[in-house]
């Protein structure tokens, strides 16, 4: 059964601009979803997610100055992530907290993200994982959930900063263990066991990379993507990267 619950954030919510594109969810809230607005403009990314055509939503968006907009309650099931996968689970709308991070993605040529975004994205991030117990895997960009369409937040995004402050997961630093997959076959079966859609292989490999390996993201399985994938198993089997 859904958690019926009703949160509220812990932070200053900037403004709101409440979307109607929003229904009830069927899953308790167990992840977090990034994504980039891929709009040159952020007020128009907040008007096309509130307007009931566009059927299209998240809970908040953060601007480039750092300020939070919230547009669907938490308790409500906002549609950000479209058609989605992470570990078994495929109505990831259901299961999320949806933000947008304005930014003009690669559409529209892709910027770093801004201090005061990343700042606010903490502080917002930090609220929502500890009032819903998310563990640091759970917290995943679009490119992870959907990697068959979509690359955001993409390769400029600071997964570091956000693994530094326990609220997603790091690279592994070291990879003394290896790599222990005879085949490809048998790397993509240990893809789909973290979490990922392996049904288009390549476009699953590039979603692994540009989270864990974004200096080089060719879709192609080589030693380095093989031993960090086996590195971050051994951790999770460990307990190590709830």
């Amino acid at each position: 059964m859904p958690d019926r619950r009703i949160f509220r954030p812990r932070v200053d919510i900037d403004w709101s601009a409440p979307s109607p594109n929003w229904d009830q969810r069927a899953l308790p809230v167990s992840m977090v979803v990034l994504h980039y607005t891929d709009m040159p403009d952020v007020h128009e990314a907040i008007e096309k997610m509130c307007c009931p055509d566009s059927k299209v939503s998240a809970h908040y968006c953060i601007t480039r100055q750092g300020q939070i907009v919230q547009m669907v309650e938490e308790e409500k099931r906002a549609w950000h992530a479209g058609r989605s996968y992470w570990r078994g689970k495929s109505d990831i709308n259901s299961a999320s907290i949806g933000i947008e991070l304005d930014n003009p993605g690669h559409s529209w040529g892709y910027e770093d993200f801004t201090e005061e975004q990343m700042q606010a994205l903490l502080l917002l991030l930090n609220d929502i994982v500890k009032r819903h117990d998310i563990p640091r895997a759970n917290v995943v960009g679009h490119s992870d959930v959907a990697p068959q369409r979509k690359d955001d937040p993409g390769e400029k995004f600071d997964w570091a900063r956000l693994a530094r402050h326990r609220l997603a997961l790091a690279r592994p630093e070291k990879l003394g263990l290896g790599d222990p997959f005879d085949n490809d076959g048998s790397f993509y079966l240990a893809l789909e066991r973290f979490g990922y859609d392996i049904s288009d292989g390549h476009a699953a490999v590039k979603a692994f990379q540009r989270r864990f390996r974004p200096e080089r993201i060719d879709g192609e399985i080589d030693g380095e993507v093989r031993a960090i994938l086996f590195q971050l198993l051994v951790d999770r089997d460990r307990g190590l990267t709830r």
